[in-house]
Order: C-alpha cells, then structure tokens, then sequence
C-alpha cells in the first residue's frame, strides 16, 4: 500500500495538535444493521462506491482497499458514478444489494439521500461502512474518519493565516454543495475565523462540484471578481489542484496564496515552484486500507459499530469503535516544500 504504518504516521503527525473531537449526532445501530435478512460471515466481497470515478483522491483510497482486501484474501470491485451525485450512488447501492455482497465502503454524497437504498442493502445484511463523508449515522454501520473536523478546518485556516499575514479578503472553492464533509468543515473554519481572525474576511463560498474544468472556471471567475483577493482555501483534492493550475500561469503566482486538502504527488510541482506554499491532508491510501479492515470485521462478526469495539487493522495496527460507530484514522499532517518529496500518493 502507500503511505507509512500507523506507528510511523502517529509519529510523523504528532507536531500538529488537534484537540476537538468531533462531534456527531444519532448513533449507529447496536446490533450493526444486518437486520432480518442477517449476513454472511464468509462473504468477503467487498466494493468500494466512492463520490465519483476519475478523482485521484479516490483512485490512491480504493487502491488502499483492494491492497487490504487481498492482504485478508476477500474479492475487491469499484463501482461508481462519473460526476458526484447522490442519485448516481443509489442506483449502485441497489444494484449491489441484488448482487449480495459482504460490505459496501462508501464515500457518501449525500448524508440523507442514500439512506433508503441503504437500508435495504442493511435488511439484506449487506455491511455498510461510509468513509471519507458520512450518511447520517443510523444510516450506517461504521464512519472511517479521515480526521477530527474541528482538526482538518483549524489546520486549513491556521494555514491560509499564516501565510496572508492574518489579514485580508479569503474565499473558499469547496466541492458540491451538499458534500457532509466540505459542508461541516466549512462552518467550522467560518467559526474559527470569526472568533480568532478578524482581520480576514471571508467574501465567497463557491463550488466546483469536484470537477477540475468547473473548480478551475470557478477559481478564474472568483479572481475576476475580488481582485483583492488575498487568498483561497479548497477542502477538496480536485478543487486545490485546478485553482493551482489556474494560479501557476496567472498574474496572481505568488500574489494570491492557496491552500486547503491536496495529495502531494498532484501539488508537488505546484509547490516546488512557489504556486502552492503549504497544504494538508491524510493518507487517503490508509483510509481505504482501514475501510477495507473494518468491513471485514463487520462481515465475521468480530464487531458491530458498537462503541469500545476493537479491530485489527493490519500494517495499521488495532483500532477501536468510537462514538456513534467512528473510527478516526489519525490527524491531518502539512505537506511544504521541506518535506513533499518524502511522499507518495
């Protein structure tokens, strides 16, 4: 797989302090959703739905998956949508249920949309783990969080202060409106900004659906129209590579800074030449490998979703149920220029 193990990752993490613990509402269900229809504790088949197909983030998670997935011998598949909609998922979820499969990982599009289709592959015994952006969690089994929100917001913002000199006009490029995750990170760095920044002003939200072509218009048409602009977060992998790519050959290189959630194999050239000064992210690859771990588990039985439930990750070690079904990989870590060449993925 990519990425370093746990023990590595926890050490390598540990300079950044994240100190708030997300916080989520209703609980997942105690029994782990198999409902009437049960589940089969030999059936290791597992598919990994994420937003949408063609998103490098994605294609480094899922190939975190299917390396766990034949590490413990199960039957790997990725299905999906082209562009990230909710609707796009169900028909997959459904088309799923009918095939029977052990486990479905999913990167949610919606936190409600998916829960009937859910259900249904739930009542089918069909183990449902989301990760990367939750469904509502009595939708589910088990969340895969890629980091605490309060953490990935504090980070992005802490960056973006850190190199506009706490001042001036900021905007976000997020990725589709509705995404549970972009949506819960925004508020909080609205929040953190507000109370601990108030020389920044934010004067845009914008959203480029996770498309590049769409993220990079956006980029254009928010320059066009706050020429002062100071600076850009963007909490999506797509949306910070296509405002860098609009950046490196503008007049605005090194005039107006970016950052936000990035891979470093999709920035490194953007921050080799001065586009980019810093960004964060996990290891998506850890996320999928530890989805992939956690669907088995939920397939044998050896859990549930309930909470102080422990399982073994492989490379990654043992994990534990947090509450209402979470499991948190780790915290967010800053990718520079000292140290971007040390990664891959």
């Amino acid at each position: 797989m990519f990425g370093f193990t746990k023990k590595a990752r926890v050490g390598a993490f540990a300079a950044l302090a994240v100190s708030v613990a997300l916080v989520a509402t209703g609980c997942a269900a105690a029994d782990g959703g198999s409902g009437e229809g049960g589940g089969d504790a030999g059936n290791l088949s597992i598919t990994f739905l994420p937003k949408n197909l063609g998103n490098a983030y994605f294609d480094t998670s899922d190939k975190g998956g299917a390396d766990a997935i034949a590490e413990f011998g199960g039957t790997y598949a990725e299905v999906g949508p082209a562009t990230g909609s909710p609707d796009g998922q169900v028909s997959y979820i459904n088309t799923l249920t009918q095939q029977g499969v052990g486990a479905i990982a999913i990167s949610a599009n919606d936190p409600d949309a998916l829960c009937d289709a859910i259900g249904e592959a739930r009542d089918a015994g069909v183990k449902i783990v989301t990760f990367d952006a939750d469904t509502n969690p009595d939708c589910r089994d088990i969340f895969i969080n890629q980091a605490e929100s309060e953490g990935i917001a504090k980070i992005q913002v802490d960056l973006i202060a850190e190199q506009i000199g706490d001042a001036g006009k900021v905007a976000i490029l997020s990725a589709t409106a509705n995404a549970t995750n972009q949506n819960a990170w925004i508020e909080l760095m609205k929040a953190d900004l507000a109370a601990n920044h108030p020389n920044i002003e934010l004067v845009d939200v914008v959203y480029g659906d996770d498309d590049d072509q769409t993220s990079f218009d956006k980029t254009a048409a928010l320059l066009q129209t706050y020429p002062d602009l100071k600076g850009i977060i963007s909490p999506t992998t797509v949306g910070i590579s296509a405002a860098a790519r609009y950046l490196q050959t503008s007049e605005f290189k090194g005039k107006v800074a970016l950052t936000g959630l990035g891979t470093p194999n999709q920035m490194r050239d953007y921050v080799n030449d001065g586009t980019v000064t810093a960004f964060a992210l996990w290891n998506p690859a850890d996320l999928g490998y530890l989805a992939a771990y956690a669907a088995k588990a939920l397939i044998e039985g050896t859990i549930t979703g309930a909470e102080g439930d422990k399982f073994d990750a492989g490379n990654l070690g043992s994990y534990t149920v947090g509450k209402d079904g979470t499991v948190l990989l780790g915290d967010p870590y800053t990718f520079n220029k000292d140290n971007i060449a040390d990664f891959n993925f």
